[in-house]
């Protein structure tokens, strides 16, 4: 794909997808995630394609962690970067933390939210999900999502991606 074809898929302008590749830009999650929709790849695999990296086995020393510059919330990737059917992704959202997603971002994938601790609002079109610990939700069709950490404590989830089917 080209950097027009990229900008003009994911919305993102082709300057600062060229800031990105060579390095002078730290890309926020909302602007790493349409880059990703836009390829079908998911998050994870694209750091990973980015990283050149190919093991079947995750250590957790060895992990990909990702921090969002703009709220702070830590991404890390679970799942070896085998580009296998499922990945894991476990997220350390911020108090007062949100995160917009648009539903291009969704399209080619299932995904499961399982709160490990702490509280999240996740708005997926018009629904609202409160989900406590132990709370697990299967997203619905694409829509536009948001990530709402209301509360003045931490949240972590984990998000388990799987390729939609036909």
């Amino acid at each position: 794909m080209t950097v027009a074809g990229l900008a003009e898929a994911s919305g993102v302008s082709r300057a600062m997808i060229s800031k990105i590749e060579r390095g002078e830009a730290q890309p926020t999650a909302v602007l790493l995630t349409r880059l990703s929709g836009a390829l079908e790849l998911t998050l994870s695999e694209l750091i990973a394609r980015a990283e050149g990296d190919a093991v079947r086995v995750a250590r957790r020393s060895e992990q990909t962690e990702w921090t969002d510059p703009e709220t702070g919330y830590v991404r890390r990737a679970v799942s070896p970067p085998a580009r296998g059917i499922l990945e894991l992704v476990e997220v350390e959202f911020p108090a007062g933390a949100s995160v917009a997603s648009p539903a291009s971002a969704y399209h080619f994938k299932e995904q499961q939210i399982w709160v490990l601790s702490g509280h999240l609002r996740f708005v997926e079109g018009d629904l609202v999900h409160e989900l406590d610990a132990g709370d697990c939700l299967q997203l619905g069709p694409p829509a536009d999502c948001v990530f709402v950490n209301p509360t003045d404590e931490p949240c972590r989830y984990l998000v388990v991606i799987g390729k939609r089917r036909g």
